[in-house]
This record gives C-alpha cells, structure tokens and sequence, in this order.
C-alpha cells in the first residue's frame, strides 16, 4: 500500500460524510491507527527477540547489522494514522456499531 508521508491537509466534510460526524470518523480512524501500532510493535518485537541477550554485560553487547536492517526497515514504515486514514478514505474498513439495550 503506497501511503503518502508528507503532511496533507484533509477535508473534514469528507472525513464526516463517511459516518455522518467528523468526531466518530477520528475515532474509527484512531482505533485503526492503535490496532495497526499494535501489530506492527508485536512483530518488530518477536523479530528482534532473536537477537536478545540473556547478558547484561555492557562489553558483550555487539552491533548486529541484520538486527539494525531490521529496525531501519521498521523505522521507514508509514505511520499507523497515515495507513489508518488511507483505509478508511479508500473504504477499506468496516464500521460496525455494537447494539446497546435501550433501558426503560
């Protein structure tokens, strides 16, 4: 998914015309951006669990270039709200809504 870095400024009546409210089209787009931060820190974390040390010597600790690859790869990454707010302006996430009981 090619998702554009740079700082664009974005029209709310098309944020809100997706869910009919500008405030509830920010807080389907965050809760994206949180699930995509969470996955992603799940995966670089099992990736660099590999390389992790059971020394806390500080002399015995050596760079690994796979292990900087690895972050670097990571670090060049789109941020999670940029990739969020594409899916969400491209129609690619769901919106589903939980049934409250109406109480008499």
């Amino acid at each position: 998914m090619a998702v554009n870095a740079s700082i664009v400024t974005r029209d709310t009546d098309v944020l809100a015309s997706k869910t009919g409210n500008v405030y509830e089209s920010v807080f389907v787009v965050s809760k994206r951006a949180q699930q995509i931060a969470i996955k992603t820190k799940e995966e670089l974390t099992q990736k660099l669990s590999e390389f992790a040390s059971s020394v806390d010597n500080l002399e015995e600790i050596f760079e690994n270039r796979e292990q900087i690859e690895i972050s670097k790869f990571y670090e060049r990454q789109p941020k999670p709200t940029s990739v969020a707010l594409e899916e969400f302006l491209s129609d690619q996430l769901v919106v589903k809504y939980r049934e409250t009981e109406e109480s008499i």
